[in-house]
């Protein structure tokens, strides 16, 4: 078992890189390999410091390494989640506003369909479904999300990302949601979108639904069910990014990110330091 000294050290560490932004050695150092529990008691030991000092909020979860694509490239096996807070949210970037990288180490991008919960999922593990999940979902948006990595040249096993909550930076959703298909007119059905993401007009990355644990909504219905064994449910109003949809990709200030996915107007920001 990992020590609460060891704990509290990769809780610094990985503070003092983001505050710095400069890149720290990888955790697993202190925490070890598999100790999932030491992994995410320093995630929260992260996310809790950050609201104590800074006054921002829980706004949602993110779920990370869905796709193979993504879990090929951190060289993991199995998804995470960690916790997007309110300074995360750069959506006025949609609006033509370049987006400050000044908070950002070594960040990539990646595309994916996002939800907004219109109720609490707040019961037993087994009774959570892709049926229960599907019905909490008021709907669904299109979404970038700017992952970031703490950890030097992303040299990351799985806990080191656990850690660095889900290796989390900032997010962009865009502004028109549509309902899950049979919920209301002009639904949609995540497993079958298709994802086309470029930058400055060149495709960078692709796939569809079905490359995030085979639908969107298993991947909700996989962190509803995590969050329901910490203790700590989702909540109507929360923002759930549900993994991307193909590999991540990195870009520089200037650059111009555009996420296409099917069914939703496409998604265009920019960059600048």
């Amino acid at each position: 078992m990992t020590s609460t000294e060891a704990v509290a050290a990769a809780v610094d560490r990985l503070a003092t890189a983001q505050a710095t932004r400069v890149p720290c050695a990888a955790v697993r150092d202190l925490i070890g390999t598999d100790d999932l529990p030491a992994a995410y008691a320093v995630q929260q030991g992260l996310v809790q410091a950050r609201i104590a000092a800074t006054g921002v909020h829980v706004v949602g979860r993110k779920i990370g390494a869905t796709s193979e694509a993504v879990q090929r490239q951190l060289g993991v096996d199995q998804p995470d989640f960690g916790y997007l807070l309110s300074d995360m949210d750069v959506s006025d970037g949609a609006g033509g506003v370049p987006i400050s990288m000044r908070t950002l180490v070594q960040p990539r991008v990646e595309a994916e369909v996002a939800f907004v919960l219109a109720r609490d999922i707040d019961v037993p593990e087994d009774q959570i479904t892709l049926e229960l999940v599907r019905d909490a979902v008021e709907m669904a948006l299109p979404a970038l999300e700017i992952v970031d990595s703490r950890i030097e040249n992303w040299d990351i096993g799985f806990t080191d990302t656990v850690a660095d909550n889900a290796s989390s930076g900032l997010f962009v959703i865009g502004r028109d949601g549509l309902p899950l298909s049979g919920h209301g007119e002009g639904g949609i059905e995540p497993r079958d979108v298709t994802m086309s993401l470029t930058i400055n007009d060149v495709e960078r990355s692709s796939g569809t639904g079905a490359a995030c644990l085979g639908d969107p909504l298993e991947a909700l219905r996989w962190l509803a069910v995590q969050a329901a064994r910490f203790g700590d449910p989702l909540r109507a109003g929360h923002l759930i990014l549900s993994g991307a949809l193909g590999p991540f990709v990195p870009f520089v200030p200037g650059d111009r990110v555009t996420a296409s996915i099917s069914g939703f107007a496409p998604l265009t920001v920019s960059f600048e330091e």
